[in-house]
């Protein structure tokens, strides 16, 4: 935590520092952009750092609000009908908090299936006693879709604290920590390098500020970090640059399949809720594809 203070320091005194010498337009837009980012992780480490100290009960209620208002983003931008209340209902105030309570509950087996299962069935069930027929399978994909990311996929986070991983008891909050520094990191990382020599552009339709000079160098250096930060995980150095790759590798495509559904429904960021970021889908996209991989290697591998 005082490395990540230190490093928001420093962040913030640069943003002063260009904000005064830099003098184009263009050159502005970006100075002003990182300086928003940065205060909005302020905010953001404010948050987590506090969950954490509260311990892994106030952890998972955060990110039982997360999902809240990630899903609540999701399903803005992806409107609804009349027929769809009761399973919108069931999805905000029954699957959330089964979801989380199964996690405090240690409950590995239910917290597995209960949305891919109960949730994936039930939903369209409640859907279709209402007879609305029109375009029944696109709103039900829609609502299944927000579920399955926004609350299945989060909730992985805060589970990394089921895990029981031989001679690490008592330090899962650590996981939980690494998966999301790395994950954000990476994101930094790939947005700096990619200002910085970017040129080849991988999908100019989907995102088009993302760039191969800007994956390849924040991926490596967000690899190398993971792996440099060995000591806080159960891993050995090697494994850890391993699953830092990976979380990097998901990251990456989460954040790049999420902008396709954006760019689909026409759309520049889910929401306005954290500022120069967008809204709360906008930073847990990448989170939504490596959490539940992380999790499961993890378990796989170390329990």
């Amino acid at each position: 935590m005082g490395g990540i203070v230190a490093l928001l320091v420093i962040a913030s005194a640069i943003g002063r520092v260009l904000q005064f010498k830099v003098k184009s337009d263009s050159g502005l837009v970006v100075v002003d952009n990182l300086v928003s980012r940065v205060r909005a992780w302020w905010v953001m480490v404010a948050v987590f750092a506090t969950a954490f100290l509260l311990g892994p009960v106030a952890t998972i209620v955060m990110f039982a609000f997360v999902s809240f208002f990630a899903l609540r983003e999701f399903l803005t931008l992806t409107p609804t009908k009349v027929g769809d209340h009761k399973a919108l209902s069931v999805a905000f105030f029954l699957l959330i908090p089964v979801q989380y309570w199964l996690i405090g509950s240690y409950w590995y087996g239910l917290f597995s299936i209960f949305i891919p299962i109960y949730g994936f069935l039930l939903l369209p069930s409640l859907s279709v006693l209402t007879q609305d027929t029109d375009n029944f399978l696109e709103r039900s994909a829609k609502i299944q879709w927000g579920v399955m990311i926004c609350i299945y996929c989060i909730s992985h986070v805060p589970a990394l604290m089921l895990l029981e991983i031989p001679g690490y008891d008592g330090q899962n909050a650590l996981l939980l920590f690494y998966l999301v520094l790395i994950v954000q990191l990476s994101d930094v990382l790939q947005y700096v390098f990619g200002k910085l020599f970017g040129k080849t552009k991988i999908a100019p339709v989907v995102s088009p500020s993302k760039t191969v000079e800007g994956l390849v160098g924040g991926a490596l250096s967000a690899t190398l970090i993971g792996g440099a930060m060995w000591w806080i995980t159960p891993f050995q150095p090697l494994q850890a640059a391993g699953m830092a790759l990976t979380i990097v590798v998901m990251g990456f495509l989460g954040g790049l399949v999420l902008s396709a559904v954006k760019r689909s429904l026409g759309a520049k960021d889910w929401g306005t809720m954290i500022k120069g970021h967008g809204g709360m889908m906008d930073r847990m996209d990448s989170v939504s594809f490596a959490a539940p991989i992380f999790f499961h290697l993890t378990r796989y591998f170390y329990t």
